[in-house]
């Protein structure tokens, strides 16, 4: 089986590729990220054949394409406040970028397209737990972005017969995720502020939730929804049911590190959600044998691995001011002004 992983360099595509490396079902995966905030050294010691560029180029996704089973779309232009600064570049990383990819299928021969949408779609949507079938309600272009690639990846399946499965990551957090950027999410941000003696930026009164899952756990939904070609043509709300407030993240960082935080309040940001859970009925029916690594014990070996990355640590000095709003998998383009161009 040979699969392509857009955004591969990324967080969560340096994971993924690490993970379908050691399936004996796979012989072959391509990734291509342009780098913007990708590195290679998220690859190393995976078999891979990389290529560098953007999912705008649609010369460069037919030779990654040519040949495969299955694409797992991950590159995007990540963060909420992000796409609130500079909505153009978001909407061009995450809807046109999707419409290239998707095309690119579509002319490769069909392979499997599994996508990352967001949580951030439902947005104003104040129902808990949020199952798939809520009206979505976007409150920032980021949101709006993922909602339309969503809406091409169902389009493309019932007007050409394209398999595809469009996943809503929630917050996913683990090793290889960024700290030193200013849109960097909240979990790789405050144990990089912790570890170096740092305070605790919380934007508002810290009692906003969010529903945390370990990447491990979504490499594993990942790769078994490309080995297994599962096709599911309507979202699939990827994370397990918790619900953790900023507050009790703080204590679980905490107890992680065995380290005191000194916490700042401050106004909440345009664009961000209150509170965010999913509802994991359509996942569960979908993915039976996954189990879900805790956030105690991967919060844990997130620390371990910063602590053993301290390069990863100092990158994050002076980026304090944590989101928490996921980022999701790698960078898409240069063609926008830096730091503006890319995530994964």
């Amino acid at each position: 089986m040979r699969i392509a992983i857009t955004g591969g360099a990324g967080f969560i595509g340096g994971n993924l590729a690490h993970a379908l490396a050691s399936r004996s079902e796979i012989s072959h995966i391509r990734v291509v990220d342009d780098l913007s905030t990708g590195s290679r050294a998220n690859l190393e010691g995976a078999a891979v054949e990389f290529f560098e560029g953007s999912v705008l180029d649609p010369g460069l996704l037919d030779r990654v394409f040519r040949g495969v089973d299955s694409v797992v779309h991950l590159a995007a232009l990540p963060s909420v406040p992000r796409s609130v600064r500079d909505p153009l570049a978001s909407h061009h990383a995450n809807a046109t970028g999707t419409l290239q990819v998707l095309e690119a299928a579509r002319r490769a021969g069909g392979p499997q397209v599994i996508a990352a949408s967001s949580s951030s779609v439902y947005g104003l949507n104040p129902h808990l737990p949020k199952h798939e079938e809520l009206r979505a309600a976007p409150r920032s272009p980021y949101a709006v972005g993922k909602l339309a690639s969503e809406a091409y990846l169902t389009a493309y399946h019932h007007c050409y017969g394209l398999p595809v499965l469009p996943f809503r990551f929630f917050n996913v957090y683990g090793p290889r995720q960024p700290a030193g950027h200013a849109y960097a999410a909240v979990v790789p941000t405050w144990i990089g502020a912790l570890l170096t003696g740092q305070p605790l930026v919380v934007h508002g009164d810290g009692n906003q939730s969010r529903d945390f899952t370990y990447v491990e756990t979504v490499c594993q939904v990942l790769g078994a929804a490309a080995v297994g070609r599962v096709v599911h043509p309507d979202p699939v709300n990827l994370a397990f049911g918790t619900r953790t407030s900023l507050r009790a993240l703080i204590a679980e960082l905490e107890s992680a590190t065995g380290l005191r935080a000194e916490v700042r309040y401050t106004a909440a940001r345009v664009g961000d959600v209150r509170n965010s859970q999913a509802d994991n009925t359509r996942l569960r029916a979908l993915f039976p044998d996954v189990a879900p690594v805790p956030l105690p014990e991967g919060l844990r070996l997130t620390v371990d691995w910063f602590r053993s990355a301290p390069d990863a640590v100092r990158a994050g000095v002076g980026r304090v001011d944590g989101s928490p709003d996921q980022v999701i998998p790698s960078p898409v383009s240069r063609m926008r002004r830096k730091p503006d161009t890319g995530h994964r």
